[in-house]
């Protein structure tokens, strides 16, 4: 639990270090916000996450040490990255370059809502989907964009392996 006096921050006890500090960097930045909201899925939510307002270098920057610290320290494996179209694109690219960073480099793929009927074509951008993907969003409300992404991942013969949200 965190308790907000001003530009002070009180951590409790027990709780988990990393995602207290991304939730006050969140709150800091203005994406998440407090009150009564409705969600695209028509639920009434305390809380809306805005992470289009991430919205310049730095933020986006420590958004995927985030991201990244967090994958890293799970263990988890996988072979690629996909970041759906819209809010998903910068978060996977983003994730993509602190991993390279830390010596993690792994292809990224992107899809685009409207196929391109010139140059390359098509939906996906980026490597070709392949092996076990990560899928890498800001968050969850009705699972449309995780299911989309399952087919399209799964329609290139790959296998959606996991899936990271920020909230």
């Amino acid at each position: 639990m965190t308790e907000r006096n001003g530009p002070q921050t009180i951590q409790m006890p027990g709780q988990d270090a990393l995602a207290l500090e991304f939730v006050q960097f969140a709150v800091d930045c203005g994406v998440l916000r407090f009150g009564e909201f409705k969600t695209k899925a028509g639920r009434l939510s305390p809380y809306f996450f805005n992470a289009g307002l991430f919205d310049d270098g730095a933020k986006l920057g420590r958004l995927a040490q985030f991201y990244a610290q967090r994958l890293l320290a799970s263990g988890l494996e996988f072979d690629m990255i996909f970041g759906p179209a819209y809010k998903g694109i910068p978060l996977g690219a983003a994730l993509s370059v602190e991993l390279a960073r830390l010596g993690r480099n792994v292809p990224f793929c992107y899809n685009r809502k409207e196929a391109k009927d010139h140059g390359e074509g098509g939906t996906l951008v980026g490597a070709p989907l392949q092996g076990r993907v990560l899928i890498v969003d800001d968050v969850m409300s009705a699972g449309t964009a995780v299911r989309e992404s399952m087919a399209l991942i799964q329609a290139a013969g790959a296998r959606a392996h996991a899936l990271v949200i920020a909230l």
